[in-house]
Parts: structure tokens; C-alpha cells; sequence
């Protein structure tokens, strides 16, 4: 099962048809599958009020194929698009209304709302989770995106391995840096980065960090110009406001610990 980018659905499904090998089968059933992402410190504790499954034993990024929430069969994945603790609900999208009221339900005593999509986007960012079109694309390789635990060069062939491989020997010329503006300003989507006297890369997503209270951004540039604390100019409006690199992610929650086993 793929979960992908919603407004990439026919996108990426055409590029998958257009590689199936031997005998893999592909369907899209996008149509037909809700997901609804259950996000924050409280999660756990609404989710426990609707299914007798016994969740704190569910480690992240583990998931549960078949269980009943809500009186609805779903699959359930301890993950989440927020740097928070959370979980993903996979389930048939006619049931989707019946359980999204169920758990606001349910949430209420905890003070649960629903958001939309720019929170979310907020959250990711300061979690430095990355965003299609913007963190990663066609033209950013997952290296200079810093996704670099996520590719398997020792495990056999894959479409890319031969350029990966190249970049990772020699070193990406791009990196994926945090930002934080000195001056006052705040870096968004686009704005060029300059340092040196001319332009050396780009914000790919940036805000005023509301859990942080500081402007943030993170910006893909020369990698010769990555290192902590490097003083670098972001153009914002036709002025050039002084900035510095700063680690990441720029937020980090405390780790949920597991108990016992995990079925996966």
C-alpha cells in the first residue's frame, strides 16, 4: 500500500504503471479509502476510548492491519505528519464521517479539534518533516534533502541508484539548512538566498514558528555555505535581511516509549 501526496494521485500513479515489472498488479483505490490522522500529546488516551485494542503497545511508524475503531474495521499506523505523537486511520470512506464524529466525540474532554491543512503544514515544518513541492521535488534529490537514511544503496537495483550513488561519493552540491532571520523579516516559499554577493539558493518553506516564536525557514543552497551559525541574506520584499544557519528540526517532542510486543 502507497499513501501518496493527494494532488500527485494520477501523477504518480501514471509513473507506476509505466514501471510494473514480472507480475505486480497495481490498483488505485483512492476513491474508495479515507485517511484521517489523529494528532498530539492526547491522542492515545481519545483513541483508547473508542476501540478495546490495547494501543500503548502500538511503537511509532508500527500498525495494527484490522482493527476495530469505532465500531468501523481500520487499518492503524502510530504516525502522523505533525513531529507530534499520533496515529493514521485507514479506513473505507464511506465510514469516514461516522468516525471523524466519533472522535471529536470522544476528544471533546481533551479539547480536540479538527484542523486543516495549513496547521498541519506549520507542525511539519517545525518537526522539519519535508513537503512535496517544496522540501523535495523533481529536480531536489533525496540526499540534498537530507532524506539520506532513507536510501538503500546496498540493497540491489533501483530507478536513480546509479545518480545517487554518483552524489553520494562526491558529495551533494545542494543542502537542505534551517534558517533564522536576525533581521526582521519572514522567509517564505521562493524568496532567493544570497550570500557572497549573489544568490545561492532558496527558501523552500518558511514562517513565523507560532510554538517557537522565532522566523524560520528552511532553505536548499550550496552546501559550502551549510555550516552552523554561517550568516546568510534572505531576500524578502526587495531587501536583503541578514539570517544564520541553525539546526534542525527546530522542534523535537519527547519520545513516546513502547510496552511489549508489536504487531506489524
Amino acid at each position: 500500500m502507497l499513501v501518496v501526496n493527494a494532488s500527485n494521485i494520477d501523477k504518480d500513479y501514471e509513473w507506476l504503471q509505466k514501471h510494473l515489472i514480472d507480475d505486480v498488479n497495481l490498483t488505485n483505490v483512492s476513491d474508495r479509502t479515507a485517511l484521517l490522522a489523529l494528532q498530539g500529546p492526547n491522542a492515545q488516551s481519545i483513541l483508547s476510548a473508542v476501540t478495546d485494542v490495547a494501543i500503548d503497545s502500538l511503537a511509532p511508524f508500527h500498525f495494527l492491519a484490522e482493527t476495530q475503531i469505532c465500531g468501523v474495521s481500520t487499518l492503524l499506523s502510530r504516525s502522523g505528519y505533525t513531529g507530534e505523537d499520533g496515529f493514521e486511520l485507514y479506513l473505507s470512506a464511506d465510514d469516514a464521517a461516522h468516525v471523524w464524529i466519533e472522535l471529536l466525540r470522544a476528544g471533546e474532554p481533551f479539547g480536540l479539534l479538527p484542523a486543516g491543512l495549513g496547521a498541519r503544514d506549520t507542525l511539519r515544518f517545525e518537526a522539519r518533516l519535508p513537503l512535496y513541492g517544496q522540501e523535495i521535488t523533481a529536480d531536489i534529490s533525496p540526499l540534498e534533502a537530507g532524506l539520506t537514511r532513507f536510501v538503500k544503496l546496498d540493497k540491489g537495483d533501483f530507478i536513480g541508484r546509479e545518480s545517487l550513488t554518483k552524489q553520494k561519493t562526491e558529495g551533494p552540491a545542494r543542502k537542505l539548512v534551517g534558517i533564522e532571520m536576525i533581521d526582521k523579516g519572514i522567509p517564505r516559499s521562493h524568496y532567493p538566498v544570497l550570500a557572497d554577493g549573489r544568490v545561492i539558493g532558496e527558501v523552500t518553506t518558511g514562517t513565523q514558528s507560532p510554538t517557537l516564536k522565532r522566523n524560520l525557514g528552511l532553505a536548499l543552497i550550496e552546501a559550502s555555505f551549510s555550516e552552523l551559525d554561517t550568516e546568510i541574506l534572505v531576500e524578502i520584499r526587495g531587501k536583503q535581511l541578514k539570517a544564520r544557519i541553525v539546526s534542525t528540526p527546530f522542534y523535537k517532542r519527547n519520545p513516546i516509549p513502547a510496552k511489549g510486543a508489536n504487531p506489524s
